[in-house]
């Protein structure tokens, strides 16, 4: 076959933008998932905004039991792209068949033409010229099936493309009861200052309000100055819980204020009485309704942005029943390979103690629920340590009866009262470095801790108020006190924690570490996926988190790694002395090393030829040296996420994705090869070439095939038919 090098059409065609072939792409960015998850035993229809998303991506869920495999990608169009499309599915239309009438049968449908038309259909209802935010102006529609048996809770969702790598993650939750799901917005076109209205979203009226049985899980997107109601049956004495997941679904969203969707709950009865209302619980900005129903009837619950705000991410979902409920328990932790009895407090539980078995548990933080297989509780956060553990004890609010402990010691406590001081004495010698730490916020405590050192005589020797942790990276509010002092004479010493708003209560719990510096670290990753040719690097930032004085130098390596798979520094390889006579030898690579006192380095994963086509999760730990004691620590990875244009949070992932470039994807439907231009077709372009060259109208080859290209790719991927595919290619005067 041979190209007519030369092209034909009107001038607008020329406009036709197009990408070369083989043309690297960034890395995937995904900006929202609706519906955020969905119920065991379901398949259902997902909507994916973002940027860099593609046809051929493999969608990925971390965890068993959840499946997501790629509908249609509606990447943005050019116009000839449009006017192309919109003439095809008005072909399309024309042979589809009009209804049947009473004295005759349905007219057979042709279910390709109908596939065609409906792929079409959405091509052009989801694209926007200008949308709201840019960082969604892609969308891709995804086929989601959670196995009947998939364990409940929170997964992370990627993208992952044969150019781009692998996208950032997106929260997504297996849930256990029913789901109701409103349909997805279509994305929010930019409002112009002083023509807001014409931006504005007209929902139709039969989606105004939906109603619900209970238990159930609703999920929704707010527009802008939109409010949600949902209309549900209640019973008398029924214990309503009411939790929202919202910005924990997208923590972070870089340009609005305060950073994230802050959505509102109202609760109404059949009279229109506000009989419950929230617009965050506790210290986080997701609300919750803990309502006892006082009568039979009709309820309606309200959904809206604390400040009518709205566009595609302002995403929820909301579990609404006599569900299981914690809202506290004591203690917040317990030691190594003890036993700890749990006191819990909450609605709709099966107990209000628990026995916890810590032997061969692992320092650190773990999620603890309660329920069954059916109906699981929410998740509050367990602390498990290595140091005595003693609990607090009443009335110790004053240095003359203070409660007394040896160092170390870990003190469970409580302000359980307002404007309550706990204070606890200990004996410390001149030059004695102490430190003392308070986990409460971190343990999901509405604690806002406030601690001091006083020495016998009463004289302040250090105080704390708010002390930042960039390892807990959904925070904005650190409100956990530590300070590290020296003992300025031998003697006796009283710690002072109290609350720093003067409240109190039995969910106001804490940890209080009193002892001696205890060097550690903890590590991030970012960002938490990366993608490398075959031979090839990529860079990734890890960021120290040093405790207690810790200064000393961190060695990170790759923990059981695919083969394939290696480490090493991003600074570059000192250069290697040639020897006469001898093959020139590759240098090593540098070794992977956070150097002292460091907050901060660049390392970088390789890869060989054997390193495998398909995503690994990749495990790296730092590795570092206190007095003859090696500490070894998991690094944590994470996604570097900008709040309202100025803060910076490192909000950790689940996984470190990492995909080497270069493998072929294996589709599930074989690809769909152009037919070849009947002879009518080649004539029709042999003169329109001829046509052109009269006017002396000469175009190169590159503009030729590239718009014949994207051609080509509409067809492959099932657009266009074979005779509308034909006509187009011999307009440009380009025969194959």
């Amino acid at each position: 076959m041979r190209p007519v090098h030369r092209l034909v059409l009107l001038s607008a065609l020329a406009l036709l933008a197009y990408l070369p072939a083989g043309r690297a792409q960034s890395r995937p960015y995904l900006g929202y998932v609706y519906p955020a998850g969905g119920q065991q035993g379901t398949t259902f229809e997902v909507k994916v905004g973002g940027q860099g998303l593609a046809d051929d991506a493999e969608v990925t869920v971390s965890g068993e039991g959840v499946m997501a495999k790629m509908v249609q990608c509606c990447n943005p169009l050019g116009n000839r792209e449009l006017s192309l499309l919109a003439k095809q599915l008005s072909e399309l239309r024309k042979k589809t068949p009009r209804k049947a009438s009473k004295s005759s049968p349905p007219p057979p449908t042709d279910p390709a033409t109908t596939e065609m038309a409906a792929k079409i259909e959405k091509l052009l209802r989801e694209d926007q010229r200008r949308p709201a935010c840019a960082a969604f102006r892609g969308v891709a529609f995804l086929q989601v099936t959670i196995a009947p048996h998939a364990p409940p809770g929170e997964r992370e969702l990627r993208f992952v493309t044969r150019s781009g790598g692998a996208s950032n993650p997106m929260v997504f939750y297996v849930g256990q009861v029913p789901e109701h799901t409103r349909p997805a917005m279509r994305t929010a076109p930019r409002q112009v200052l002083g023509k807001e209205a014409q931006a504005l979203r007209n929902r139709p009226a039969n989606e105004a309000e939906e109603r619900i049985n209970l238990p159930c899980t609703v999920n929704g997107q707010i527009a802008s100055r939109e409010i949600n109601t949902y209309r549900f049956t209640a019973k008398k004495g029924q214990k309503l819980i009411i939790t929202t997941y919202a910005r924990q679904l997208i923590p972070y969203i870089a340009d609005a204020v305060p950073g994230w969707f802050q959505p509102v709950l109202a609760l109404y009865d059949s009279d229109g009485k506000e009989v419950a209302y929230d617009d965050d619980y506790r210290f986080k900005p997701d609300p919750i309704i803990l309502h006892e129903v006082a009568k039979d009837g009709e309820y309606v619950l309200a959904v809206f942005d604390s400040i009518y705000r709205g566009r595609n991410d302002f995403i929820y979902r909301i579990n609404i029943g006599s569900l299981p409920f914690i809202s506290s328990v004591f203690p917040l932790g317990g030691r190594v390979n003890e036993q700890v009895n749990v006191a819990i407090r909450g609605f709709n539980l099966p107990t209000d103690s628990y026995t916890m078995n810590l032997n061969g548990v692992q320092p650190g933080l773990y999620p603890f629920t309660l329920g069954n297989k059916h109906q699981q509780a929410n998740h509050v956060a367990f602390m498990v340590d290595t140091l005595p553990e003693c609990l607090e004890k009443e009335n110790n609010d004053n240095p003359s009866r203070a409660q007394k402990v040896n160092l170390p010691v870990m003190v469970n406590g409580r302000i359980n009262k307002t404007d309550d001081w706990d204070v606890f004495q200990f004996n410390g010698k001149a030059n004695d470095t102490v430190v003392a730490e308070v986990h409460a916020r971190r343990l999901d405590s509405p604690v806002d801790s406030v601690i001091k050192l006083t020495d016998a005589t009463g004289r302040l020797v250090a105080f704390n108020d708010d002390c930042e942790d960039l390892g807990s990276g959904l925070n904005t509010h650190h409100a956990d006190s530590y300070f590290m002092a020296k003992l300025p004479a031998d003697g006796t010493y009283y710690v002072h924690i109290g609350e720093a708003g003067r409240h109190g209560g039995d969910e106001y719990g804490y940890r209080l570490r009193i002892s001696a510096p205890r060097p550690d670290f903890a590590l991030r990753i970012v960002p938490s996926s990366a993608g490398l040719r075959p031979n090839g690097s990529a860079a990734l930032s890890v960021y120290a988190i040093r405790k207690d004085g810790f200064n000393g130098d961190i060695t990170l390596t790759l923990k059981d790694p695919p083969e394939g798979f290696s480490l090493g520094s991003s600074a570059p390889p000192k250069p290697v002395k040639k020897i006469k006579g001898a093959k020139r030898p590759l240098p090593a690579p540098p070794a992977s090393i956070l150097p002292a006192a460091q907050p901060m380095a660049r390392i970088q994963i390789r890869t060989s030829s054997s390193a495998p086509k398909d995503p690994v999760n990749l495990r790296i730990v730092g590795r570092a040296k206190v007095g003859d004691t090696e500490l070894v620590r998991d690094v944590v990875p994470a996604e570097d996420r900008m709040q309202a244009f100025l803060w910076r949070h490192l909000v950790p992932a689940q996984e470190l994705k990492v995909l080497v470039f270069g493998g072929k994807s294996n589709p599930t439907t074989p690809p769909r090869v152009p037919p070849e231009l009947t002879p009518e077709q080649i004539a029709k372009a042999e003169a329109v070439v001829k046509a052109a060259e009269a006017k002396g109208r000469k175009f190169t080859k590159s503009q030729v095939a590239g718009l014949a290209r994207n051609i080509k790719t509409m067809y492959a991927k099932g657009l266009l038919t074979d005779k509308f595919y034909g006509d187009c290619i011999a307009e440009l005067g380009y025969v194959q």
